[in-house]
């Protein structure tokens, strides 16, 4: 990709543009942002589209588990 002399000549002027204080910030914010790349690169290819249960539907599972009516009507 970049040759050693490249890679100097980058790096050099990234410390005169962004100077000397910020260079370990500078730095963290890359690492991190490297590895989330590859946590994201590794992480599954599909996406899942299941759908998910409105909450109102879940208390009325709910509530015919709990009073065993499963007709939900009243008698």
């Amino acid at each position: 990709m970049f040759g050693g002399n490249e890679l100097v000549l980058i790096i050099v002027a990234g410390l005169l543009i962004f100077g000397i204080k910020n260079a370990p910030r500078i730095g963290s914010s890359l690492g991190k942002s490297i590895q989330s790349f590859k946590r994201a690169s590794k992480g599954a290819d599909e996406i899942d589209i299941t759908p998910i249960a409105s909450g109102k539907e879940e208390d009325e599972k709910g509530r015919e588990q709990e009073t065993g009516d499963a007709g939900g009507g009243q008698e």
